[in-house]
């Protein structure tokens, strides 16, 4: 995953969620929603990402190489000034992007995606639950500032996908999750998938994602139940009902924890 050149994401048959932006001194800060794109373009300045969903497509980065990737949950990600980038998926997933626009360059020049960053992830949590809300009183150039230093730091790890949880068994497990999402889903089912022990699984999922495989299912159930918003005329109580909450109000009541918002809020009154 990198960061998506906005103009050229593909667009759905109804009206997707919005992109989300605020300006706060000399940064641009964007909140792009989950949904198909493919764009090349040469990045005419340094920008930081986080991916908050698991996605996959093709990609090529600073290279004429085209080739698979899967972008994690929860993986920050930067890409220089001048770096060459053509990107596609066929779903994609949201994504927070910064940029600076007072011409300052940001340090680096080795594109990544994928560092897994507990302070970067509650960082990017905070600003796209502000966003989703509209909200222009937080302090959101110190925030940008915060997640600059640590897309420009060290720390956090590179390659997630390293021991049982390579980047074949999250796509094994990313099909085993959005195909039974209607039904519940239990860690055991997932570490049987994957034929690990449920001690060893959770364990291993924390490395890889930065997150728990219960938050990770949560998180599964909203990405499609957004969706489904965003690209059907289908009720609200039959979304929640195909996406495994327990009724209407579960998802709302969910929707408000991790977004901040309602359903209806996101879907702009189409309930």
């Amino acid at each position: 995953m990198v960061l998506m050149n906005r103009p050229n994401r593909l667009q759905p048959p109804f009206p997707p969620e919005p992109v989300r932006r605020v300006e706060a001194g000399p940064w641009a800060i964007e909140l792009l929603p989950g949904s198909a794109y493919a764009t090349r373009y040469v990045a005419s300045q340094a920008a930081i990402g986080f991916a908050f969903d698991s996605q996959r497509g093709l990609h090529a980065i600073g290279s004429d190489r085209v080739q698979p990737f899967i972008a994690v949950p929860n993986g920050l990600a930067f890409v220089p000034a001048g770096c060459d980038v053509l990107s596609e998926s066929p779903k994609g997933g949201e994504y927070l992007r910064l940029m600076r626009t007072d011409g300052k360059l940001l340090t680096g020049d080795r594109a990544f995606n994928n560092r897994i960053d507990p302070q970067a992830t509650a960082l990017a949590l905070r600003m796209r639950g502000a966003l989703l809300q509209a909200s222009v009183t937080d302090d959101w150039e110190a925030w940008a500032l915060a997640l600059a230093e640590r897309a420009q730091g060290n720390e956090g790890v590179l390659a997630p996908y390293q021991g049982s949880i390579t980047a074949s068994r999250m796509r094994l497990l990313d099909e085993f999750i959005d195909a039974g999402l209607c039904s519940p889903l239990g860690v055991q089912a997932m570490a049987q998938l994957l034929g690990l022990s449920e001690g060893y699984f959770l364990r291993a999922f924390k490395h890889a994602t930065g997150q728990s495989p219960h938050s990770y299912l949560i998180d599964r159930r909203l990405a499609k139940a957004r969706a489904l918003m965003r690209d059907s005329t289908a009720r609200l109580a039959d979304i929640a009902h195909a996406c495994g909450f327990n009724s209407q109000a579960h998802m709302t009541t969910t929707f408000r924890q991790r977004l901040g918002v309602s359903p209806a809020q996101l879907r702009g009154g189409r309930g």
